[in-house]
Protein backbone atom coordinates (compact mmCIF):
# COMPACT_ATOMS: atom_id res chain seq x y z
CA UNK A 1 0.00 0.00 0.00
CA UNK A 2 2.78 2.79 0.73
CA UNK A 3 4.52 1.93 -2.39
CA UNK A 4 0.94 2.68 -4.33
CA UNK A 5 0.44 5.53 -2.27
CA UNK A 6 4.16 6.94 -3.05
CA UNK A 7 3.19 6.14 -6.70
CA UNK A 8 0.15 8.65 -6.77
CA UNK A 9 1.75 11.56 -4.55
CA UNK A 10 3.96 11.41 -7.61
CA UNK A 11 1.23 11.58 -9.97
CA UNK A 12 1.37 7.85 -11.56
CA UNK A 13 -2.04 6.15 -12.58
CA UNK A 14 -2.89 3.12 -13.77
CA UNK A 15 -4.12 1.97 -17.20
CA UNK A 16 -7.66 1.09 -15.72
CA UNK A 17 -7.76 4.46 -14.45
CA UNK A 18 -6.89 6.22 -17.60
CA UNK A 19 -9.01 4.38 -19.77
CA UNK A 20 -12.66 4.58 -19.18
CA UNK A 21 -13.28 2.26 -21.49
CA UNK A 22 -11.80 -0.80 -20.48
CA UNK A 23 -14.07 -3.66 -18.84
CA UNK A 24 -13.80 -4.05 -15.32
CA UNK A 25 -15.56 -5.74 -12.75
CA UNK A 26 -17.89 -3.48 -10.56
CA UNK A 27 -15.34 -3.96 -7.62
CA UNK A 28 -12.45 -2.96 -10.01
CA UNK A 29 -14.97 0.12 -11.24
CA UNK A 30 -15.30 1.07 -7.62
CA UNK A 31 -11.49 0.96 -6.54
CA UNK A 32 -11.00 3.50 -10.09
CA UNK A 33 -13.97 5.42 -8.38
CA UNK A 34 -11.68 5.93 -5.01
CA UNK A 35 -8.55 6.08 -6.22
CA UNK A 36 -10.12 9.42 -8.27
CA UNK A 37 -11.00 10.79 -5.29
CA UNK A 38 -7.74 10.97 -4.68
CA UNK A 39 -6.16 12.74 -7.26
CA UNK A 40 -6.12 16.05 -5.45
CA UNK A 41 -2.93 14.78 -3.83
CA UNK A 42 -1.06 13.94 -6.94
CA UNK A 43 2.08 16.42 -7.63
CA UNK A 44 1.43 18.20 -11.32
CA UNK A 45 4.98 18.11 -12.41
CA UNK A 46 5.79 14.59 -10.57
CA UNK A 47 8.34 15.96 -8.34
CA UNK A 48 8.30 15.56 -4.38
CA UNK A 49 10.82 16.86 -2.28
CA UNK A 50 11.66 15.42 1.37
CA UNK A 51 12.28 18.88 2.30
CA UNK A 52 10.20 22.13 2.34
CA UNK A 53 11.32 23.89 -0.84
CA UNK A 54 9.95 26.02 -3.21
CA UNK A 55 7.05 26.57 -0.61
CA UNK A 56 5.90 22.83 -0.49
CA UNK A 57 5.10 20.51 2.47
CA UNK A 58 7.76 18.05 2.84
CA UNK A 59 7.12 15.00 1.06
CA UNK A 60 6.44 12.76 4.33
CA UNK A 61 3.43 15.51 5.31
CA UNK A 62 1.97 15.02 1.49
CA UNK A 63 2.20 11.03 1.74
CA UNK A 64 0.37 11.29 5.23
CA UNK A 65 -2.18 13.59 3.89
CA UNK A 66 -3.20 11.00 1.10
CA UNK A 67 -2.84 8.03 3.29
CA UNK A 68 -5.48 10.01 5.95
CA UNK A 69 -7.83 10.39 3.23
CA UNK A 70 -7.33 7.10 1.63
CA UNK A 71 -8.30 5.30 4.91
CA UNK A 72 -10.66 7.73 5.78
CA UNK A 73 -12.23 6.93 9.90
CA UNK A 74 -9.75 3.80 9.70
CA UNK A 75 -6.32 6.35 9.56
CA UNK A 76 -4.54 5.90 12.64
CA UNK A 77 -1.48 5.46 14.22
CA UNK A 78 -2.18 1.92 14.78
CA UNK A 79 -2.49 1.97 10.85
CA UNK A 80 0.31 3.50 9.84
CA UNK A 81 2.52 1.28 12.51
CA UNK A 82 1.32 -1.84 10.80
CA UNK A 83 1.95 -0.34 6.85
CA UNK A 84 5.37 0.60 8.35
CA UNK A 85 5.24 -3.41 9.52
CA UNK A 86 5.02 -4.42 6.30
CA UNK A 87 7.61 -2.64 4.47
CA UNK A 88 10.00 -3.84 6.94
CA UNK A 89 10.21 -0.25 8.81
CA UNK A 90 8.26 -2.06 12.20
CA UNK A 91 8.67 0.54 15.11
CA UNK A 92 10.15 3.31 13.00
CA UNK A 93 8.92 7.25 11.32
CA UNK A 94 7.46 7.16 7.91
CA UNK A 95 9.66 10.14 6.91
CA UNK A 96 12.43 7.48 7.89
CA UNK A 97 11.35 5.15 5.17
CA UNK A 98 10.47 7.42 2.39
CA UNK A 99 14.11 8.58 3.33
CA UNK A 100 16.39 4.86 3.61
CA UNK A 101 14.43 2.28 2.01
CA UNK A 102 11.47 3.16 -0.43
CA UNK A 103 13.47 3.64 -3.56
CA UNK A 104 15.77 0.25 -2.61
CA UNK A 105 12.34 -1.70 -2.21
CA UNK A 106 10.58 0.38 -5.22
CA UNK A 107 13.64 -1.00 -7.24
CA UNK A 108 12.97 -4.57 -6.26
CA UNK A 109 9.42 -4.36 -6.42
CA UNK A 110 9.61 -3.31 -10.30
CA UNK A 111 12.16 -5.64 -11.15
CA UNK A 112 15.13 -3.18 -11.08
CA UNK A 113 13.34 -0.73 -13.50
CA UNK A 114 12.16 1.91 -11.39
CA UNK A 115 9.28 4.71 -12.55
CA UNK A 116 9.94 6.80 -9.30
CA UNK A 117 13.47 7.76 -8.85
CA UNK A 118 15.13 8.94 -5.59
CA UNK A 119 17.84 11.61 -6.31
CA UNK A 120 19.82 13.27 -3.66
CA UNK A 121 23.01 15.31 -2.33
CA UNK A 122 24.52 12.60 -0.41
CA UNK A 123 23.49 13.95 2.99
CA UNK A 124 20.45 12.80 5.02
CA UNK A 125 19.71 16.55 5.92
CA UNK A 126 20.23 17.86 2.54
CA UNK A 127 18.27 17.97 -0.30
CA UNK A 128 16.26 14.97 -1.87
CA UNK A 129 13.56 14.35 -3.87
CA UNK A 130 11.64 11.77 -5.76
CA UNK A 131 10.66 12.45 -9.45
CA UNK A 132 8.05 10.89 -11.49
CA UNK A 133 10.21 9.38 -14.39
CA UNK A 134 7.27 9.46 -16.87
CA UNK A 135 7.19 12.92 -16.18
CA UNK A 136 10.57 13.57 -16.48
CA UNK A 137 11.76 15.50 -19.74
CA UNK A 138 14.04 18.10 -20.24
CA UNK A 139 11.76 20.77 -18.99
CA UNK A 140 11.09 18.84 -15.33
CA UNK A 141 14.95 18.33 -14.61
CA UNK A 142 15.72 21.76 -15.79
CA UNK A 143 12.99 22.84 -13.24
CA UNK A 144 14.29 19.94 -10.69
CA UNK A 145 18.30 21.67 -11.38
CA UNK A 146 17.50 25.10 -10.80
CA UNK A 147 13.46 25.82 -9.42
CA UNK A 148 13.59 23.14 -6.74
CA UNK A 149 17.13 22.58 -5.99
CA UNK A 150 17.54 26.29 -6.48
CA UNK A 151 15.63 27.29 -3.56
CA UNK A 152 17.61 24.83 -1.34
CA UNK A 153 20.72 26.28 -2.30
CA UNK A 154 19.42 29.77 -1.76
CA UNK A 155 17.55 28.22 1.77
CA UNK A 156 21.58 26.73 2.74
CA UNK A 157 22.79 30.31 1.92
CA UNK A 158 20.73 32.08 4.18
CA UNK A 159 21.58 29.73 6.59
CA UNK A 160 25.29 30.57 6.57
CA UNK A 161 24.55 34.03 7.17
CA UNK A 162 22.61 33.13 10.16
CA UNK A 163 25.24 30.61 11.46
CA UNK A 164 23.26 27.80 11.45
CA UNK A 165 25.23 24.44 12.10
CA UNK A 166 25.53 22.26 8.85
CA UNK A 167 24.52 24.69 6.09
CA UNK A 168 28.14 24.74 4.65
CA UNK A 169 27.99 21.35 4.46
CA UNK A 170 24.57 20.94 2.60
CA UNK A 171 25.56 24.23 0.56
CA UNK A 172 28.20 22.32 -0.68
CA UNK A 173 26.44 19.17 -1.44
CA UNK A 174 23.48 20.86 -3.45
CA UNK A 175 25.70 23.12 -5.73
CA UNK A 176 27.78 19.40 -6.73
CA UNK A 177 24.18 18.16 -6.98
CA UNK A 178 23.45 20.63 -9.56
CA UNK A 179 26.51 20.28 -11.05
CA UNK A 180 25.64 16.46 -11.71
CA UNK A 181 22.34 17.31 -13.21
CA UNK A 182 23.94 19.99 -15.11
CA UNK A 183 26.13 17.41 -16.44
CA UNK A 184 23.03 15.21 -17.56
CA UNK A 185 20.76 18.07 -19.18
CA UNK A 186 23.84 18.43 -21.40
CA UNK A 187 24.42 14.93 -22.69
CA UNK A 188 27.96 15.19 -23.35
CA UNK A 189 29.93 11.48 -23.13
CA UNK A 190 29.81 9.82 -20.85
CA UNK A 191 27.19 11.46 -19.74
CA UNK A 192 24.71 10.34 -22.55
CA UNK A 193 22.12 7.97 -23.48
CA UNK A 194 22.86 5.25 -26.16
CA UNK A 195 19.95 3.92 -27.90
CA UNK A 196 21.77 0.64 -29.68
CA UNK A 197 18.50 0.00 -32.08
CA UNK A 198 18.45 3.84 -33.21
CA UNK A 199 20.46 5.22 -35.72
CA UNK A 200 23.44 8.36 -34.95
CA UNK A 201 20.94 10.82 -36.06
CA UNK A 202 18.45 9.82 -33.73
CA UNK A 203 20.17 9.38 -31.12
CA UNK A 204 19.17 11.66 -28.18
CA UNK A 205 20.97 14.72 -27.60
CA UNK A 206 20.87 15.84 -24.14
CA UNK A 207 18.37 14.81 -21.89
CA UNK A 208 15.77 14.14 -24.52
CA UNK A 209 15.15 10.43 -23.45
CA UNK A 210 12.08 8.34 -25.28
CA UNK A 211 10.17 6.75 -22.78
CA UNK A 212 9.87 3.83 -25.33
CA UNK A 213 13.46 2.98 -25.02
CA UNK A 214 12.93 2.16 -21.80
CA UNK A 215 14.63 2.80 -18.17
CA UNK A 216 17.78 0.41 -18.26
CA UNK A 217 18.57 2.88 -21.34
CA UNK A 218 17.75 6.44 -19.78
CA UNK A 219 18.60 5.81 -16.37
CA UNK A 220 22.06 5.80 -17.21
CA UNK A 221 23.32 9.33 -17.27
CA UNK A 222 22.37 9.22 -13.50
CA UNK A 223 24.27 6.23 -12.36
CA UNK A 224 27.65 7.67 -13.98
CA UNK A 225 27.77 10.83 -12.59
CA UNK A 226 29.74 11.22 -10.06
CA UNK A 227 29.01 9.04 -6.89
CA UNK A 228 27.75 11.55 -4.02
CA UNK A 229 27.53 8.55 -1.80
CA UNK A 230 26.82 4.72 -2.93
CA UNK A 231 29.22 3.06 -5.08
CA UNK A 232 27.83 2.94 -8.45
CA UNK A 233 24.65 4.77 -8.04
CA UNK A 234 25.71 8.58 -8.92
CA UNK A 235 23.03 11.03 -7.79
CA UNK A 236 20.50 7.99 -6.81
CA UNK A 237 20.01 6.86 -3.20
CA UNK A 238 20.33 3.37 -4.20
CA UNK A 239 21.85 1.26 -6.94
CA UNK A 240 19.44 -0.64 -9.00
CA UNK A 241 21.13 -3.50 -10.48
CA UNK A 242 21.53 -2.65 -13.87
CA UNK A 243 23.81 -3.14 -16.54
CA UNK A 244 24.76 -2.25 -20.32
CA UNK A 245 26.63 -5.76 -20.86
CA UNK A 246 25.64 -6.77 -25.04
CA UNK A 247 22.12 -8.26 -24.95
CA UNK A 248 21.50 -11.97 -26.22
CA UNK A 249 21.54 -12.83 -30.06
CA UNK A 250 23.04 -10.86 -32.93
CA UNK A 251 21.79 -8.23 -34.84
CA UNK A 252 21.43 -8.17 -38.84
CA UNK A 253 24.03 -6.36 -41.03
CA UNK A 254 21.10 -3.81 -41.30
CA UNK A 255 21.12 -2.51 -38.01
CA UNK A 256 22.65 0.93 -37.67
CA UNK A 257 25.47 -0.98 -34.84
CA UNK A 258 26.11 -3.80 -36.68
CA UNK A 259 29.89 -2.95 -37.16
CA UNK A 260 30.51 -1.61 -33.88
CA UNK A 261 31.66 -4.81 -32.33
CA UNK A 262 34.58 -5.24 -33.61
CA UNK A 263 36.04 -1.62 -32.40
CA UNK A 264 35.16 -2.93 -29.04
CA UNK A 265 37.38 -6.53 -28.79
CA UNK A 266 33.71 -8.19 -30.09
CA UNK A 267 32.42 -9.72 -33.33
CA UNK A 268 29.84 -8.04 -36.00
CA UNK A 269 26.30 -8.04 -34.77
CA UNK A 270 27.22 -8.07 -31.03
CA UNK A 271 24.21 -5.80 -29.46
CA UNK A 272 26.18 -4.01 -27.58
CA UNK A 273 24.74 -1.27 -24.73
CA UNK A 274 27.77 0.14 -23.32
CA UNK A 275 28.94 2.83 -25.84
CA UNK A 276 28.93 6.53 -25.21
CA UNK A 277 28.63 9.02 -28.24
CA UNK A 278 29.78 12.58 -28.44
CA UNK A 279 27.64 15.79 -28.94
CA UNK A 280 29.67 16.44 -31.88
CA UNK A 281 28.71 13.46 -33.70
CA UNK A 282 25.15 13.56 -32.87
CA UNK A 283 24.78 16.87 -34.36
CA UNK A 284 26.56 16.04 -37.27
CA UNK A 285 24.74 13.22 -38.56
CA UNK A 286 21.17 15.02 -37.33
CA UNK A 287 22.44 17.86 -39.98
CA UNK A 288 23.22 15.41 -42.58
CA UNK A 289 20.10 13.77 -42.26
CA UNK A 290 18.14 17.02 -42.47
CA UNK A 291 20.06 18.74 -45.26
CA UNK A 292 21.02 21.14 -42.43
CA UNK A 293 24.26 22.82 -42.83
CA UNK A 294 27.05 21.35 -40.96
CA UNK A 295 30.68 20.49 -40.60
CA UNK A 296 31.67 18.41 -43.55
CA UNK A 297 34.25 16.64 -41.43
CA UNK A 298 33.11 13.30 -39.78
CA UNK A 299 33.84 14.02 -35.80
CA UNK A 300 35.87 11.41 -33.72
CA UNK A 301 33.65 9.30 -31.70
Amino acid sequence: MLQVAVARLLGYRWPAERDPEMELAEEQREWVKRCEALLGHADRDGIVCLPAVRGERRAVDRLEALLADAYGDQWSATTRGKLLESVDHAGKDLESWLRDKFFAQHCKLFQNRPFIWHIWDGLKDGFSALVNYHKLDYKALETLTYTYLGDWITQQKKQISEGIDGAEARLAAAEALQKSLELILEGEEPYDIFVRWKPLEEQPIGWHPDLNDGVRLNIRPFLFVPDVKKKGAGVLVHKPNINWNKDRGKDVESAPWYNLGPQLGGAKGDRINDYHLTLAAKRHARAQATKEPGNDQIPNY
